[in-house]
């Protein structure tokens, strides 16, 4: 087995009955893993680009053509005949009616829901877990804006939609940080699905139930392993931040500052350009943060980011 195969993976997304889905195929007999389900694709041929390969392989797969693909994810893994790197992209508009060509069945599954169909490819499985995080992330912002304040926008956005929050709140004393965190946690709980992190307590996480920790850079680069909690993300603004939280698997990170922000005052941000750069190769869905609006979550996807983070902004947002 020698050098990488570069591989372009489609998520196909639709709007089901009951919510987001998303398509597996099944691997035909006479090729590696046959029988096993996976996203679509294939090889990227010798001059092509990955969003070229994504096109041709759909094409070719499944008899249809894309319209609208975003970058998303890249895994690396090795099998006992190849070392692959798939290139994930989410796809979600195309021209042509589905069509098995090359695989032997295909599946639609509802986002966050286990595939009725198994076995599932293993490089695909943590993929599976990615799709089920929301496209927008709330920091609360309870010191500035007052406790009370911040409640009522967390329930406006939560009726809203909002399934991703981030109890950042740092600024507040230790008991009133508590006290607010159990409140956000008992509005957050009335919305099922809801995730929310604690920025940089795992011991209040424990203390009020919530699905996760959230480490600042800091901590990030001091962790040498993954703290025992289920959901872990982590601050980014650079290469190095963000090949520490991919060593430590972590969930998800948010990388920025991307554009400039009352928070980071003369600091130009990365832009775009050098956020899609480092977010090339990512394993990890990347949020964007820093100047982010509502209207700039599809943008934000076109280079490369799971979704937009915002501290001011979200109140309406889902």
């Amino acid at each position: 087995m020698t050098g990488i195969t570069e591989v372009a993976a489609a998520v196909l997304l639709r709007d089901g009955d009951a919510g987001r889905e998303y398509l597996l195929a099944q691997r035909p007999p006479g090729k590696a893993y046959a029988g096993y389900w996976e996203f679509p694709g294939g090889k990227v041929e010798a001059g092509e680009t990955t969003a070229q390969a994504l096109v041709r392989e759909l094409d070719e797969e499944l008899g249809i053509r894309v319209l609208h693909a975003n970058p998303w994810i890249t895994r690396e893994f090795v099998y006992p005949h190849a070392h692959v790197r798939l290139k994930f992209f989410h796809v979600h508009a195309w021209e042509g009616e589905l069509h098995t060509h090359e695989h032997t069945g295909m599946i639609w599954t509802r986002i966050g829901e286990a595939p009725t169909v198994s076995p599932v490819l293993p490089a695909n499985g943590p993929i599976l877990r990615a799709l089920e995080l929301p496209r927008i992330c709330a920091l609360t912002n309870a010191g500035e804006n007052g406790v009370a304040t911040e409640l009522d926008r967390l329930e406006t956005a939560l009726k809203h939609g909002l399934r991703l929050i981030q109890l950042r709140d740092r600024g507040l004393s230790e008991a009133a940080r508590r006290e607010f965190s159990r409140q956000a946690m008992t509005l957050a709980r009335q919305h099922p699905g809801t995730r929310v992190l604690v920025n940089d307590d795992i011991a209040l996480a424990r203390d009020i139930g919530a699905d996760g920790l959230h480490l600042t850079s800091e901590t990030l680069m001091q962790t040498r392993t993954r703290p025992d909690i289920d959901r872990v993300a982590a601050s980014c603004h650079n290469a190095e931040e963000l090949a520490q939280a991919t060593l430590l698997g972590l969930d998800f990170v948010l990388l920025g500052p991307v554009l400039p922000t009352r928070t980071h005052p003369g600091h130009p941000g990365l832009g775009w350009e050098q956020f899609a750069q480092l977010t090339e190769r990512m394993p990890l869905p990347v949020f964007a943060l820093g100047g982010m609006s509502g209207d700039m979550l599809e943008h934000a996807q076109t280079q490369g980011a799971h979704g937009i983070a915002m501290l001011r902004g979200w109140g309406e947002a889902g």
